[in-house]
């Protein structure tokens, strides 16, 4: 008796997890249009949501988000602090800052806090859910205003020296990082196991002093600017 071949995964895919997300604001008006534009999209589920830096940590103790909607200003914190909590704490969330503080030095504090997004609320939802999906799949989403405004706050001679440091694979790397790609498409990219991009990853970011992948990316992006041109 002839059995028929059981189908194919590649012919049913598992079903994708969705992106747990969570929204931190003060303005209770921005809660519901994030609430309102994400829950009508699939693949998207909100855990839940705070106007305040003590509620935002309450919230996320107990409740696993992807990624953190996170604001600047808080009632009674800053997003900063809310941000170095999931660091210490969660750091598995991703956190990206949507706030209308485009200030560089602000910027750079949200880098150097974790952060893996940089968004202006002025943002068009298609860019915002594009954003969103790549830092879930472990990308960096800044925005190109604020990006501008933080390469002011980076020496060009150190960020050249320290970027001439970088061996070829390396800085092949950093473009990709640049470029939003997650550890996982980059690893497909060139050809390499995923581990291995894990650890050039660690030997970038200690060669180029940052603190994570959005801090990196602003300093390659920097590279191809003409502050390093002149």
């Amino acid at each position: 008796m002839v059995h028929p071949s059981p189908k194919s995964s590649a012919a049913n895919p598992p079903p994708v997890a969705p992106i747990r997300l969570a929204l931190v604001d003060d303005s209770e008006l921005v809660r519901l249009g994030l609430r309102t534009l994400l829950e009508n999209q699939p693949g998207f589920v909100i855990v839940g949501e705070a106007g305040s830096a003590r509620a935002a940590r309450e919230l996320l103790a107990t409740h696993h988000a992807d990624v953190v909607l996170l604001d600047i200003r808080l009632p009674d914190s800053s997003g900063l602090d809310v941000c170095r909590y999931l660091q210490a704490h969660a750091p598995d969330t991703r956190v990206i800052f949507l706030t209308s503080s485009s200030d560089g030095q602000t910027v750079d504090e949200a880098i150097r806090a974790g952060a893996h997004g940089y968004l202006l609320k002025e943002i068009d939802a298609a860019a915002l859910l594009r954003a969103i999906h790549t830092v879930a799949a472990g990308g960096s989403a800044l925005d190109q205003t604020v990006t501008s405004r933080v390469f002011a706050l980076v020496k060009a001679p150190a960020a050249r020296s320290a970027l001439e440091t970088l061996s070829i694979k390396e800085t092949r790397i950093l473009a990709l990082i640049a470029a939003g790609q997650s550890n996982k498409e980059i690893a497909n990219n060139l050809g390499l196991a995923e581990k291995t991009i894990k650890n050039n990853l660690s030997t970038i970011f200690e060669k180029l002093q940052v603190h994570g992948r959005a801090h990196a990316a602003v300093l390659y992006t920097q590279k191809l600017t003409k502050i390093l041109s002149n």
